[in-house]
């Protein structure tokens, strides 16, 4: 006879805290991104998820830190919000904004180069959200078009401050000494390592971002790193012929190589090419975010750690298998715990697996029995022994339609005769649970 195999594979989900993890969006040397669902309120959000031990392990501590301290203190519609972050025993969590419109990168390597209207109303959000940054004495300090993401309405959104500085690095000189960021868009004065102010750094890299959405490609770019330095150095680019004259000339006062004499952001805000069409961002800034969660995510208490939790959906059985228990195709064969030296038993139930579980669960209880559960199968074990040893029950539910479960029950060790009493007893609290179809009311109604 055809014996049907079950199906093993189980659509498990993964729960942290209240957010159900989805899909990996992308993954780094330390870090993995997951989509996930925020199951109180039904928001995406994006949640970055980091190993303890990596982190760790190179001394990364400071510097993650410093950037989730850095994103809590910026809320502007143009930069990426982090909403909150917690710990477990080995991973971190930081629950980002999702922004599902892509990068800038893309758009500029699949389409080209913007049009010049575009192209403006992008930079504007750029400079506001700089603007912004600077006024809290935050500096990006790798501003580039990976690092530039669009959400679905197409407002630009500044991600990934993990090279970013806070005022309190600044040195003695009031300067920033670290050397980071991406060459073709670093300022002269990183390169030279001389201290450097992060905020007409930055400009540097917004005026590059400009360049490369009105042109298509890098204003400096070269194999050699020496070379590529050296052009910097020296700001030797050339605007394609298609610039304005505006945006040539806009663009030659922020690809400043001193930095004491490039263009400020309120001088910005003043340029005629970037005053067209100009709207400044209106938003609601809320109150001063805590940091207590950062502190807690970080730090060694299991009292304020997040458990991540797998949760399976019911393990499908389809028509063949669900043939292969029964003699016949009369769903009332599933109901034969009547049948004496029976070893497993079953029945349909038209409740949710989780209600079919508990409910299980609160019948064998105060029989005695131990009761270990996984998804949606269930361990149970009476710890007196009876005829032939401690009985244990293994129960597991299946789905065979959206709205129909069947439920088994199997006696994986002691006597048969005690897994049938066990049955009786716990059955007459489970009525309620089991599925009767109406043919079944009528009929028992009649005799009755």
């Amino acid at each position: 006879m055809y014996k049907a195999k079950r199906s093993a594979s189980l659509k498990v989900k993964r729960r942290v805290g209240k957010y159900e993890l989805g899909r990996t969006i992308g993954e780094g040397n330390f870090a993995k991104v997951r989509f996930a669902k925020n199951i109180e309120t039904g928001d995406h959000v994006a949640i970055k998820i980091l190993d303890k031990a990596k982190v760790l392990k190179h001394k990364l501590v400071e510097q993650i830190k410093r950037e989730i301290c850095t994103m809590k203190l910026i809320q502007h519609p143009n930069v990426v919000r982090l909403y909150e972050v917690m710990g477990s025993k080995t991973k971190i969590y930081i629950v980002l904004e999702y922004v599902m419109g892509g990068e800038l990168h893309d758009i500029i390597a699949t389409s080209g180069r913007l049009k010049e209207d575009e192209a403006r109303r992008y930079f504007q959000q750029l400079i506001n959200a700089v603007d912004y940054c600077h006024s809290r004495g935050v500096y990006h300090r790798d501003l580039k078009l990976e690092n530039l993401l669009l959400d679905i309405a197409g407002t630009l959104k500044i991600s990934d401050f993990g090279l970013s500085a806070i005022s309190e690095q600044l040195k003695a000189d009031g300067l920033l000494h670290t050397t980071c960021g991406t060459p073709n868009y670093v300022a002269p004065e990183v390169i030279d390592d001389k201290g450097y102010n992060g905020a007409t750094a930055d400009l540097w890299s917004c005026g590059v971002i400009l360049f490369v959405l009105l042109a298509g490609y890098l204003p400096f770019e070269d194999d050699n790193t020496l070379s590529l330095y050296k052009k910097i150095s020296g700001a030797q680019f050339t605007c394609p012929s298609w610039f304005s004259a505006g945006a040539k000339k806009l663009i030659s006062r922020i690809l400043d190589p001193n930095p004491s004499t490039r263009i400020t952001v309120p001088q910005i805000q003043k340029d005629p090419w970037f005053k067209k069409g100009y709207k400044p961002p209106v938003f609601d800034e809320k109150s001063q975010a805590s940091l207590d969660d950062v502190h807690a995510a970080f730090g060694d208490s299991e009292e304020h750690h997040v458990t991540e939790e797998m949760e399976g959906q019911p393990a499908s059985m389809n028509a063949f298998e669900l043939i292969s228990l029964n003699k016949g195709l009369n769903l009332e064969n599933l109901f034969d715990s009547d049948k004496k030296y029976k070893r497993e038993t079953r029945f349909t139930s038209q409740c949710p697996p989780k209600e079919i579980i508990t409910r299980i669960e609160e019948a064998a209880k105060p029989l005695g029995f131990d009761i270990q559960k996984k998804n949606y199968k269930m361990r149970m074990e009476n710890p007196k022994a009876g005829r032939k040893g401690n009985l244990n029950v293994a129960t597991e539910v299946f789905q065979v339609a959206p709205s129909l479960h069947v439920v088994e029950l199997k006696k994986s060790n002691g006597d048969t005769l005690e897994f049938q009493n066990f049955y009786r007893t716990i059955s007459t609290e489970l009525k309620d649970v089991v599925w009767v179809s109406d043919s079944e009311v009528q009929e028992r109604s009649s005799t009755a």
